[in-house]
């Protein structure tokens, strides 16, 4: 069975995460079935999706024609074996115990097409075992996606001892087709990525503050402004639920032994019904406020531990060949909301201090969960997870852009001379962090040494965003040093800076967000092309902060200085019909056809004669502050462009009415 074949897709269970996968298969375009053990459940899971779909028809994000056609394409069922009738692909997403999955499975079976596909969303429970419950293990996967799955962009794809690898890379393919990000598990272990780095995490939060070493403030400022990570490790205990976390670590810990035994700490929650957020009271009294997280109480012991027993994890999946260093970073970024995987987080740390944050606690507590495993030594022996990385700002060996690795960029040069820059954070809703800006640097120097790239075009990754502006959570992991975030602001503006600096035409092809740094990212280029339903601003006032990389001065040359005020003083979103009336856009299109406008016009620059927009571009800017330096570089341009092979190219093809192939000569 190919990704073609599949028509039809029956959801088990029409719970929190059965009606989310249910809702994104019929927006999707793709017959869905939503069954359940009776009307009320089934019924309140259809309800769940209907009103879902007119929270996506209020934000924008999609309209009421797709949200009834979605609605249409999904029926609600009791009956399994209507169910499942001619079904292609089943995803079972009942509740996470073994008799109720292999009643189910039982069911299933005796009327499921013998070539129909079962793909389980449990989050800890052995695929291959699941499989087991079957007569189709070699048709059976796993096919985690993370709650709530209408936002959340991960979906891990569990291989099973048994399982086909054809019918992973059908899973992985339906996955893109529903819009998400597949990581491929390659091997059935417990916790399968996320909850194998997130839960003893969060477990090793709770034997910090059980053994007396730190409050859970000093923790919590800890992971969320020094790490970096998207809430305090107990604010997001208290979030997923804390039985939740501790239902994965008993499994952990009888599959895996006494380096995932719960704490204390999390057992007593747990027995006194002091489940988080679901209770109104776990770790924080969210009667009284909730979660108050100072965003200077950090500790660095603290902070070297977290990051020590993350990597520790790392290493183990590493070990067991179940991802790469790259898919796991993808997955807890994409699943855990993490500005930075735990492999990048380790090597910025410095993996042998890592590595001997583990000796020291192995040593004095003597605890399992401190041993070091034998692959983070060897890697730290290599110099890091990404060791085997080389540097984004040198180009390789060939001296190709495209082949030129970049982690946050993609970098490509097309047949038509355009060279095109995609942001590719779409997690994070393409935010910028230092490392991004590095990134973009260098490669904009790439594109300026690269004689065939002749424009550049700027996209961001995904259908959110452009940018949503700096990556604050990234930023802010460093501390507020005044020094430092000076130097990122010039760093930020130097590297848009060479966008106007660059001798070619440069182009901003935006759809969805560009707000604050994004926004300033755009302004730096030449020609702005954005979507209908786009939305900008430079919302840094919201933060108690202003525009730091170029905003304050590109913006008012842009739509003139009383509209400039106007955008960063109120901190105000605007629609691209509005700004494009501002000045600030070249152009509005359809969503669906900015791709191939932005592209198209991006490579009609290209086409044009370099060396004249190479000099019509300095003179325009020369012309900023000075208006007879813009008219003296416009005129000796003038004069030395009457000498270039590409005016007598173009008056020859002027004057046979066809068009001119300009060489740059």
């Amino acid at each position: 069975m190919r990704i073609t074949d599949v028509d039809r897709v029956t959801v088990l269970g029409a719970g929190n995460m059965g009606h989310g996968i249910a809702e994104i298969a019929a927006l999707a375009g793709y017959e869905v079935r939503l069954r359940d053990i009776n009307e009320e459940f089934v019924r309140n899971g259809y309800d769940r999706v209907e009103w879902s779909l007119e929270k996506l028809v209020e934000k924008g994000q999609i309209d009421d024609v797709d949200a009834e056609a979605a609605l249409d394409r999904l029926t609600p069922l009791v009956d399994l074996e209507a169910a499942v009738e001619g079904t292609d692909v089943v995803v079972e997403a009942v509740p996470e115990r073994m008799e109720i999955k292999k009643d189910v499975y039982a069911e299933l079976e005796r009327h499921a097409p013998d070539d129909a596909i079962v793909a389980s969303n449990t989050s800890s429970l052995s695929i291959t075992t699941l499989s087991e419950l079957t007569d189709r293990p070699e048709r059976f996967c796993g096919m985690h996606f993370f709650n709530p799955p209408v936002r959340m962009q991960l979906v891990e794809v569990i291989a099973g001892a048994h399982t086909d690898p054809d019918v992973l890379e059908l899973i992985e393919d339906l996955a893109e087709e529903f819009g998400k990000t597949p990581v491929r598990v390659r091997k059935d272990v417990p916790g399968f990525i996320v909850n194998r780095i997130l839960v003893p995490l969060l477990n090793e939060a709770a034997w910090i503050v059980n053994e007396g070493d730190a409050s859970i403030e000093t923790v919590d400022s800890t992971a969320k402004f020094d790490v970096g990570l998207p809430m305090g490790a107990f604010e997001l205990a208290d979030q997923i639920g804390i039985d939740v976390g501790y239902h994965v670590l008993e499994y952990l810990y009888e599959e895996l032994g006494d380096a995932y035994r719960p704490c204390p700490l999390i057992v007593e929650k747990v027995e006194a019904d002091e489940l988080g957020r679901k209770s109104d009271v776990g770790f924080y009294d969210y009667e009284d406020g909730g979660a108050t997280i100072p965003s200077d109480a950090g500790d660095e012991a603290v902070r070297r531990r977290l990051l020590a027993v993350m990597a520790n994890e790392v290493a183990g999946l590493l070990d067991q060949d179940v991802a790469d260093v790259e898919a796991i970073d993808e997955a807890v970024t994409l699943g855990a909301g993490f500005p930075e995987g735990p492999g990048r987080l380790a090597d910025a740390a410095g993996v042998d201090v890592l590595l001997e944050t583990l000796r020291d606690l192995y040593a004095d507590t003597d605890a399992e969960r401190y041993r070091p495993r034998d692959e983070l030594v060897a890697i730290a022996e290599r110099g890091g997870f990404y060791a085997h990385v080389g540097d984004p700002n040198e180009d390789d060996a060939t001296g190709s852009v495209s082949e030129t690795r970049y982690e946050t960029l993609d970098v490509q040069v097309t047949e038509e001379g355009v060279g095109r820059i995609t942001l590719d954070r779409p997690h994070r809703m393409n935010t910028v962090t230092e490392e991004l800006l590095a990134e973009f640097g260098a490669a904009i120097d790439a594109l300026a040494a690269d004689e065939s790239a002749r424009a550049v075009l700027i996209t961001g990754a995904g259908d959110r965003a452009f940018s949503a502006g700096a990556d604050v959570q990234s930023i802010a992991a460093g501390g507020a040093d005044p020094v430092a975030i000076t130097e990122l602001s010039k760093t930020g503006q130097e590297t848009f800076g060479k966008l106007e600096a660059i001798d070619m035409p440069v182009v901003a092809g935006i759809d969805g967000y560009c707000l604050g740094g994004g926004m300033e990212l755009a302004a730096a280029a030449d020609v702005r092309i954005a979507a209908e339903g786009s939305e900008f601003g430079q919302t840094e006032h919201n933060l108690g902060i202003m525009p730091g990389w170029g905003g304050t001065q590109r913006l008012p040359r842009i739509v003139g200085e009383g509209r400039a005020k106007e955008i960063i003083f109120t901190a105000d979103r605007y629609d691209a019909e509005t700004m494009a009336e501002y000045g600030f856009l070249n152009e509005v299109t359809g969503t669906a056809e900015l791709e191939d406008r932005a592209l198209s016009f991006a490579a009609d620059l290209a086409a044009g004669p370099p060396i004249a927009q190479r000099y019509t571009k300095r003179a325009i800017h020369a012309g900023r502050t000075d208006a007879e330096a813009g008219l003296a570089v416009e005129s000796q341009a003038f004069g030395q462009l009457m000498s270039t092979e590409d005016v007598m190219t173009g008056m020859t093809a002027f004057m046979s009415d066809e068009e001119p192939e300009f060489e740059g000569k």
